[in-house]
């Protein structure tokens, strides 16, 4: 076998195995059927640091605790995680997604930090992922593509995003899960 065929050969299994990935990611987050109730998906702008918080506690928590955001997603939404550093203030950048999850139910409440910080927050159920650079994805995606100021996106904190590219971040992140399941 000549270097062009085995060149052909290693782009035809990895055009398969990315088919194969993108049908078992589709069926298990089962894309399709949301689509048909309305579901949407969504970026959320946290730091890293942050964004552990929440999945450990299971809950959402944007722009700085407040309610507007929370309440434009309903249950049954896909919300990812933007991260572009490792803490709030004075942390290291890192410009990637850390974490994906679904909005479990519609409620939006209060939770007490202490006497001068009560932020709202939503219930998700988070899955195991990967973070993902997004400088791996910027040609990738709708939101991006072609845009040298692509982060002015982020600036407001949360975002709609299109399903492919929910997709495409999905499958970055939760590919090599996917691939084991």
């Amino acid at each position: 076998m000549n270097e062009q065929e085995k060149h052909g050969l290693i782009a035809s299994s990895k055009g398969i195995m990315e088919i194969h990935t993108n049908a078992l990611l589709a069926s298990q987050l089962d894309v399709e059927a949301e689509s048909e109730k309305g579901n949407r998906y969504w970026i959320g702008v946290v730091s890293a640091s942050h964004v552990e918080k929440g999945v450990e506690g299971g809950f959402a928590q944007l722009c700085h605790g407040k309610v507007a955001s929370l309440r434009k997603m309903n249950a049954g939404d896909w919300l990812i995680y933007y991260s572009p550093r490792t803490s709030m203030q004075g942390g290291k950048v890192l410009q990637a997604f850390t974490a994906i999850g679904r909005i479990i139910d519609d409620q939006v409440y209060t939770y007490h930090v202490s006497d001068s910080f009560v932020p709202y927050r939503r219930n998700v159920q988070y899955y195991p992922c990967q973070q993902v650079k997004i400088a791996d994805l910027l040609d990738q995606l709708i939101l991006t593509r072609g845009q040298t100021r692509w982060g002015y996106h982020f600036r407001y904190g949360h975002l709609q995003i299109q399903k492919e590219d929910f997709l495409k971040i999905a499958l970055a992140m939760l590919g090599a899960e996917a691939e084991t399941c």
